[in-house]
């Protein structure tokens, strides 16, 4: 398959006219515009040929939860997210004891890495269950617990060594053993805290990379406390926003941008099981959602999650004031940096996976989506 003509956004971040080549599931080739030819064609001109969206953080879609623990609601995600140009996922759990967890790491254990049904799910982002109470947002008091590395690591290895991120708050009793230890298996994300600038900045120096959701629960950033996010501007690898309007508010999503540079911001849907669904009552956690015109809340009115797909929230971003190029490597390169999987996604490069969508110029919608070199 040769996508001809299109504006091709490169590993630098940067757009490009060329023509590439996508053979089995690979991308082979990309050449200067109008010099490829093959027998099968698409002219891409006037069209941007991006990279597929990478959702790091998700809960689910279209009625179903990753904490479902059935290999059929994660097809019913996959195959939503896939629909919308998402072609990575992580599937994300919430607090559950070690019990529930293991039942949500053997039922997605089949579809770990497997083609065939849309966004490809490619490992775990373990939010919980070790947080701040004080904190807990959506989170299901019953099962916060404090940090405990080796439920953990049994954890790690029911899901087949599949978790990509784990989540923690810094300040609690044990976290910081728990982020160095945690942090040799894989990304450590500062999350449902009540750090202070002090407490965050010691878990980054332990080894935490990674901020959920900033700004969502965790103590404001302020000129005297500037908090988890003053500690995530001076030492933060990574740090995820919702970008959907309603977690946010746009000048904050501006002005992360403007703190942070292109290069550390990821952003995320959080997205639960209302995302692609009509109004309506839904759960997560165990708990009641109610979900009317977007926005997902308990019956106290705490925001549960969100009901907006990863690709949404990248066209929010760039309605925001984000620059195009800027909002589409928070949404593909940085990402998948984040949890280890640039060598093999995020960009388009010779010799990584055919994970390649043709947008619109004027609206951002995609017209063309291959996941592994498969038009959908």
């Amino acid at each position: 398959m040769i996508i001809k003509n299109g504006h091709i956004f490169t590993d630098q971040g940067r757009f490009m006219q060329a023509d590439i080549k996508l053979e089995g599931d690979r991308i082979v080739e990309i050449a200067p515009a109008g010099t490829l030819e093959g027998d099968e064609v698409i002219d891409a001109t006037g069209k941007y040929v991006t990279p597929g969206f990478v959702d790091i953080h998700i809960h689910g879609a279209a009625g179903s939860d990753f904490c479902d623990a059935t290999t059929e609601d994660v097809v019913k995600i996959s195959r939503y997210e896939g629909s919308q140009g998402v072609t990575t996922f992580m599937g994300t759990t919430m607090a559950f004891d070690e019990e529930i967890l293991t039942g949500v790491f053997e039922a997605a254990k089949p579809r770990f890495h497997q083609d065939g049904e849309g966004a490809v799910l490619r490992g775990v982002n373990m939010e919980g269950p070790f947080f701040n109470k004080a904190k807990k947002g959506a989170q299901a008091e019953k099962y916060i617990v404090d940090p405990d590395f080796d439920m953990f690591q049994r954890l790690y290895e029911k899901s087949g060594k599949n978790i990509r991120l784990i989540d923690v708050a810094p300040e609690l009793p044990g976290a910081l053993y728990f982020i160095r230890k945690a942090s040799k298996l894989c990304t450590v994300s500062i999350a449902h805290t009540c750090a202070t600038y002090d407490e965050a900045k010691a878990g980054f120096a332990n080894g935490a990379t990674h901020t959920t959701h900033l700004f969502n629960a965790m103590p404001a950033f302020t000129h005297r406390a500037p908090g988890v996010v003053g500690a995530a501007a001076d030492d933060a690898a990574h740090v995820e926003i919702i970008s959907d309007g309603i977690h946010l508010h746009p000048a904050v999503v501006r002005a992360v941008f403007a703190m942070f540079g292109n290069d550390r911001v990821c952003l995320i849907s959080d997205s639960m099981r209302a995302a692609g669904m009509p109004n309506g009552e839904y759960s997560l956690g165990g708990q009641k959602v109610f979900m009317t015109d977007g926005k997902a809340t308990l019956e106290d009115g705490t925001i549960a999650g969100s009901a907006t797909c990863l690709a949404e929230c990248f066209r929010r971003a760039v309605k925001f004031g984000v620059p195009l190029e800027t909002a589409l490597k928070a949404a593909t390169i940085n990402p998948s940096k984040a949890v280890g999987l640039f060598d093999e996604i995020g960009s388009i490069t010779t010799g990584k996976r055919a994970d390649v969508l043709i947008l619109n110029k004027e609206t951002l919608q995609p017209e063309t989506i291959f996941i592994g070199g498969v038009k959908q």
